[in-house]
This record gives structure tokens, C-alpha cells and sequence, in this order.
């Protein structure tokens, strides 16, 4: 055996040697937004060999999300910037226990139809921007329309889920929708949707894995290894695109070329959570606080446990 399986085999083994059993270890409960971890996590081969039971919850949105993990329902689960934040303000018990980067053309961008007059984001003025409250769409409207000049009181939004909102971008109903992957590869792919302002420069682009307060207490060897397997997973997507690709269009019944073209377009990379990572997501929270979407001040440095960053960056350099 070489040195890195066998790193990794120890450390493993050390890991969960205060259980005398798998079976000592309670399950870990995971929500799950439109089976994308599991999907993930299946597709990696990283399902395998889990020494204690996982059990996935599925969510429409990131919203009933950090609502499932604000009522203590789920033990962890991924956000966007945004609506970490919103989860946070609700007073949500979580904490960060892992990051993870996402660098794509179109992780997330504001979109109009190919025949529109529109540009830029310069040319938003006066339009109505449909994306979903909350969201990080929402947060990058926000943020492209400051970085020309403009507020949000120069447009109107409108409100509504991906499904709603691309149909109102298609009817002419909306001048512009602000989203993210796949609907902005679905889009700019089938209906060849011109690109207003992309998140590539103006977001973090980080996913937060989330887990409740009594989950951190209670189950702390489920979650290092848990947060272990899924930087893996990821960054097995980063050479298995296609493989990638494949198992979701399985489960989501998208076109396999949209998902192709988001696996190729799209590197993920693990995070430590530093001061700079929570720097940024204090911008986030002032932001929405500025806009008065935020009634309050938030302290965001509360709500990251960097005391993970120890075990994931030695379980991540064992597996390479």
C-alpha cells in the first residue's frame, strides 16, 4: 500500500476509534436541495464505506433549507452567500464547518433574451429584474447594479421560483432574470440568452456547508468525515465531468449537454474558512442591510467554526 492510502486508512481509523461500533454513531441527517449532494456524493463513489447511517432530506430551494436547519429538523446543509445570511438574521444555531469555491463563466449571471436591446448592466435602468427573494441571484442584481452606479430603487423586481421566473423572462414579462446554474447554462445554451453581468467578478462563489449547534456537539466525528467526503466528491467532478454530468441529468431530467457544459464550465475547489472568507460574507449581510431587506445588523462572525479547518485540510492532503 502507498503512503497516501494508507495516511488515509489511519486517520480513518483514528477518527472513529471512540465508537466501538459503526452502529454507536448516530445518523447524520443531511439536506439535501434537489439531490445535488447525494447525487454527488453517489456519483464519487464516496456513499461507500460510511461508517454510520446518512439520511437525506430534499428541498426545493435554499430557503426551506435554512428554515429546516433553523428548526434543528436537519443536521447540515449547503447555502449560497445570500441565503446563509437570511438564515443567520432568522437566528438559525448553525455554524460553517466547510467551504467550498465554485469558479465557472456562469455560476451565476443576469440574463435577457438574445433579441433584447438590453447589454449591460448600465442599461437595468428602469427594467424589471425577475429573480427569487433571497437568493443569490437577488444578491447579484444588487451588487451589478451598484457597480455601475445604479441602486435598486432605479428597477423593479419581481419576485418568483426559477421555474416562474424563466417564463417570464421567455413571455417578455420581464426584461431580465437574475440566476444561476443550470438555468443560466439552460438558458443561454437553448434560447441563446445574452449574459448582462456575471457573478465570475462581483460574488464569492462560495458554498457553505452548514451544520446546527447540537450537531457540532453531538456528532462531530459524522461531520469531519461527512465535510471530508464531499471536498472529494468535488473535486472527483473537477476530472470526471462527464461522469458527473450523466448522473445528474438522471435525476434532475435535464438535457445531458446542459449538464456537461455546467460540469466542464465549473471548478470547485475546498476553502479554509478564514477571516477573508467571513469578511465577505459580512459585505453580504451590511449590503442587504443597507438595502433594507435586512431589518438589522448581523454579526456573521459568528456563524463559521474555524476549529474545522484542522481535520479537513489533514483528511484533504491524506487523499491526495
Amino acid at each position: 500500500m502507498s503512503l497516501k492510502p494508507l495516511l488515509l486508512s489511519l486517520l480513518c481509523t483514528l477518527g472513529f476509534a471512540a465508537s466501538s461500533q459503526a452502529s454507536d454513531l448516530q445518523p447524520l441527517l443531511v439536506a439535501n436541495q434537489k439531490s445535488s449532494i447525494k447525487v454527488l456524493l453517489e456519483v464519487s463513489g464516496e456513499l461507500k464505506d460510511v461508517p454510520y447511517d446518512i439520511q437525506f432530506s430534499e428541498f426545493p430551494a435554499a430557503a426551506p433549507l435554512g428554515e429546516a436547519l433553523n428548526a434543528g429538523a436537519v443536521d447540515i446543509g449547503a447555502l449560497g452567500d445570500a441565503p446563509y445570511v437570511f438564515a443567520l438574521g432568522a437566528g438559525a444555531p448553525i455554524k460553517v464547518v466547510s467551504i467550498v469555491h465554485a469558479e465557472g463563466r456562469y455560476t451565476t449571471a443576469i440574463l435577457a433574451p438574445k433579441d433584447s436591446a438590453l447589454n449591460n448592466a448600465s442599461d437595468l435602468k428602469g427594467k424589471k429584474i425577475v429573480t427569487t427573494r433571497g437568493s443569490i441571484g437577488h444578491f447579484l442584481a444588487i451588487k451589478a447594479l451598484r457597480s455601475v452606479g445604479l441602486s435598486t430603487s432605479d428597477v423593479q423586481f419581481i419576485y418568483l421560483l426559477p421555474s416562474e421566473s424563466r417564463i417570464l423572462l421567455d413571455n417578455g414579462s420581464a426584461d431580465a432574470w437574475s440566476t444561476w446554474d443550470p438555468y443560466t447554462t439552460i438558458s443561454t445554451t437553448q434560447n441563446q440568452a445574452k449574459v448582462l453581468a456575471s457573478g465570475a467578478t462581483l460574488l464569492t462563489n462560495h458554498l457553505y456547508l452548514a451544520a446546527t449547534s447540537q450537531a457540532i456537539a453531538g456528532k462531530r466525528q459524522q461531520l469531519e468525515d461527512f465535510v471530508a467526503r464531499v471536498d472529494r466528491a468535488y473535486r472527483w467532478t473537477n476530472a470526471h465531468p462527464e461522469e458527473y454530468a450523466a448522473a445528474q441529468a438522471r435525476v434532475t431530467g435535464l438535457p445531458l449537454a446542459v449538464h456537461v457544459a455546467v460540469a466542464k464550465g465549473t471548478h470547485m475547489e475546498p476553502v479554509e474558512i478564514d477571516d477573508k472568507v467571513i469578511g465577505g460574507l459580512q459585505t453580504t449581510a451590511d449590503i442587504y442591510q443597507e438595502e433594507g431587506i435586512l431589518t438589522k445588523h448581523i454579526d456573521v462572525s459568528q456563524g463559521f467554526d474555524k476549529s474545522f479547518n484542522a481535520k479537513r485540510a489533514q483528511l484533504n492532503q491524506a487523499s491526495r
